[in-house]
């Protein structure tokens, strides 16, 4: 596929995605936003798939949530290979979820820290600054006063 076609064959998903730059907080919000899909499209389908395990839809949500939040307390659990599967992308949902947080709340912060100490640094260079700049007008005094002698 050449340069010209590649941007035709994209999904529109993806060229949603791509027109902004992903910041920190999108990233977040993509997350929270495809694991609820995850969570509730796979309480749903397990539900429609498997009425002898997951008699109403309640006990399917509960057990989405519990799945995608890697809880996973065992009272209600597919037996079948098809709930298994809707179970897998669920888990890996909530991993992927724990890991964008963690990651999200690791990047702020480092961020909090890199400003403070910035702003440090800031506040030590101007000081400097101001003692060179008290210093050289007092060169300059001098200087001007030997002149004038």
């Amino acid at each position: 596929m050449d340069n010209e076609q590649a941007p035709l064959a994209r999904p529109r998903v993806a060229k949603a995605l791509t027109r902004k730059p992903l910041t920190v907080r999108r990233a977040t919000a993509l997350i929270i936003v495809v694991s609820l899909l995850v969570t509730i499209g796979g309480g749903l389908t397990i539900w429609l798939l498997d009425h002898k395990e997951f008699s109403d839809l309640g006990t399917s949500l509960w057990w989405a949530v519990q799945t995608v939040t890697t809880v996973g307390y065992g009272d209600v659990v597919p037996h079948q290979t098809g709930g298994r599967l809707i179970g897998t992308v669920i888990m890996l949902t909530g991993i992927g979820f724990i890991a964008v947080m963690t990651a999200a709340v690791t990047a702020s912060l480092i961020e909090e820290a890199r400003r403070r100490r910035e702003a440090s640094e800031t506040r030590g260079t101007s000081a400097q600054l101001d003692r060179i700049e008290a210093r050289l007008g007092a060169i300059e005094d001098a200087l001007a006063q030997r002149r004038r002698e």
